[in-house]
């Protein structure tokens, strides 16, 4: 799987932002089925930076109400990257 794959956007919150001040932590939307270390060797190669601890979770996907029937949002998969030292990722 090549990098640029695996990575499929930055998530920008509120949540992200005071965690990118507090932490050092940045967080992504991933491929369902990336594990910890092909995130990890992503985000070195992709944005040139050392990553301490990866941390990762499924979003399930929430029920919407949909004209007369239910539907359900994609499921999807966040990771946490914590960077080592004073790293910091240019997102803007």
């Amino acid at each position: 799987m090549e990098y640029a794959n695996i990575i499929i956007k930055p998530l920008l919150t509120e949540k992200s932002t005071r965690l990118q001040v507090s932490k050092n932590t940045y967080a992504f939307e991933v491929t369902f089925d990336a594990n910890k270390c092909q995130i990890k060797e992503a985000v070195e190669k992709l944005y040139s930076v050392k990553v301490a601890d990866v941390r990762t979770m499924v979003r399930k996907g929430k029920p919407r109400r949909s004209r007369y029937r239910l539907t359900k949002t994609q499921t999807w998969k966040r990771a946490l990257v914590t960077l080592e030292g004073e790293a910091k990722i240019q997102l803007f």
